[in-house]
C-alpha cells in the first residue's frame, strides 16, 4: 500500500511547479536549496549562537573492533539547541528542499516513497555498514 502523504505530496508539488519545469531549473533549485539550509545552519552558529559548533578530529581508540562500538566514539561537534527562529527557517528550508526532491523525482517519473522503502530496507538490512 502507497503512503499517502509522501504521494500527496508529490502531486501536490506536480500541480504547483508551473515556473521552473525544466530539468535544469529543478536540479539547479534543489542545488540552491541545499546551500540554503548550509546557511540556515551557519546562520544559527554565527549570527544567533543558539547553536556552538567544537569541531576537533575524532578519536577512536586503538582496540574498537566494530562499527557499533566505533559509534560511541564519534561526535556530531555541535552543541546547544535552535531556538524557536532558528528552527522556523531550517524547517522552511528542508520543507523547500523537499519540494524540490520531489519536483526532480516526478520529472523523472521516480517514486518518493518507494525511494524511501528501498533506502530504508536497505539501512535496516545493512546497519551502519550500509554507509562504508
Amino acid at each position: 500500500m502507497k503512503d499517502l502523504l509522501c504521494d500527496g505530496f508529490q502531486q501536490a508539488v506536480e500541480g504547483s511547479l508551473v515556473r521552473h519545469r525544466s530539468i535544469l531549473d529543478v536540479l539547479s533549485k534543489l542545488q540552491e536549496s541545499s546551500a540554503r539550509i548550509n546557511r540556515a545552519v551557519s546562520k544559527a552558529v554565527t549570527t544567533c549562537g543558539c547553536l556552538h559548533v567544537h569541531a576537533h578530529r575524532q578519536h577512536i581508540p586503538p582496540d574498537v573492533s566494530s562499527l557499533q562500538e566505533m559509534r560511541r566514539y564519534m561526535e556530531t561537534h555541535l552543541e546547544g539547541k535552535l531556538c524557536e527562529h532558528c528552527r522556523e527557517i531550517l524547517e522552511q528550508e528542508v520543507g523547500s528542499h523537499l519540494f524540490y526532491l520531489a519536483a526532480l523525482c516526478n520529472l523523472l517519473d521516480l517514486n518518493l516513497y518507494d525511494i524511501l522503502l528501498k533506502e530504508h530496507q536497505h539501512i535496516s538490512t545493512l546497519g551502519p555498514y550500509s554507509l562504508t
